[in-house]
């Protein structure tokens, strides 16, 4: 469906891909966070807003007719660098979960504050779903 993209000689990234090569339909997300359909953080902690943040990721993407095997690209915002690298773990098992084997190409970024106050992560999310 998508062509990862591996220069000869690289090492192999682990859980993410460094380029994937894609053609149809465009579908991008807002910056998502962890904040439930009433605007509400139920989750104070970083791995529950990650996994609220993929909820609703998918939920965007459903409405496309993307599936998490569309996406090819995110970008992290972050609030805590070491409270993420303390969590990789877990996020990890969030991911499996949530999205199963798919690597698309992140970048993560750690930022000083994201919009909203209660916030601890921030992710965009751009798909691309085959033409037929």
């Amino acid at each position: 469906m998508h062509r990862i993209l591996s220069p000869e000689g690289w090492p192999r990234p682990k859980g993410y891909a460094n380029g994937i090569a894609a053609r149809g339909t465009l579908v991008l997300t807002a910056g998502v966070v962890g904040w439930n359909e009433d605007e509400e953080f139920v989750a104070k902690d970083l791995c529950g807003q990650f996994e609220q943040v993929l909820s609703n990721t998918l939920a965007i993407l459903a409405e496309a007719g993307a599936g998490p095997e569309h996406i090819v690209r995110m970008t992290w915002y972050i609030t805590d660098r070491d409270e993420y690298r303390d969590k990789l773990p877990a996020i990890g098992e969030i991911w499996r979960r949530k999205l199963g084997k798919v690597f698309p190409c992140i970048a993560c970024v750690q930022v000083v504050a994201l919009v909203e106050d209660e916030a601890k992560i921030e992710i965009e999310t751009t798909a691309v779903v085959p033409e037929d």
